[in-house]
């Protein structure tokens, strides 16, 4: 029988250390939004779920075909938005939790990584480089009431860290995959770079 996998998007932060709403901001012309919503593997996945305290973010979620939840207390931190996705898609047999910020992660990528849980379903499976985990990761529908007991900022590393045992890690094609947006000049510092 197929698995069903299901995605969330998490698109909820705050954004501190950037200073304002970084989703929007574009790199190398594309939004940081866009970016990750078109690295989503739609032919890959049974549902698709994106988490945001932003109407744009929703309004664009509906445009790509995708549910959108609102998250109005994002000051519960990432632990509310996992709960939130997790809530939506209980029917998935395992959920790839994606962040927003990964602006040249690939869709062929993520969708290797998605035929290698398939193949490894009893597993939580990371994306990585050189032996270093990122995102996204996969996990199992065992490990849900784990990831709904999180409090504040405690993520999936939380639930990882408890279970390293049953981490198989997939490795991406290009380290740049794995760089993610926290301020201004990491946007700079990824222009004109594309993998």
């Amino acid at each position: 029988m197929e698995l069903k996998i299901g995605c969330v998007l998490m698109a909820s932060g705050n954004a501190k250390r950037f200073g304002d709403n970084k989703l929007n901001k574009k790199l190398n012309g594309i939004s940081l939004i866009d970016r990750a919503l078109n690295a989503i593997p739609v032919d890959k996945l049974y549902k698709v779920a994106v988490v945001s305290q932003y109407s744009e973010v929703i309004d664009k979620a509906h445009r790509y075909g995708f549910t959108g939840i609102k998250n109005k207390h994002p000051d519960y931190g990432i632990s509310h938005t996992i709960k939130l996705g997790i809530d939506e898609l209980y029917d998935c047999d395992a959920i790839m939790f994606m962040v927003s910020d990964q602006p040249l992660l690939r869709k062929d990528s993520v969708s290797q990584m998605l035929q290698f849980y398939k193949e490894n379903s009893d597993y939580i499976v990371g994306m990585s480089y050189n032996g270093v985990r990122g995102n996204p990761c996969v996990f199992p529908k065992e490990f849900y009431p784990e990831l709904r007991k999180l409090s504040e900022d405690h993520g999936g590393n939380t639930v990882i860290r408890q279970h390293e045992d049953r981490l198989k890690l997939f490795c991406a094609h290009h380290p740049d995959e794995l760089s993610d947006i926290d301020t201004k000049e990491d946007l700079e510092n990824l222009q004109n770079t594309e993998v």
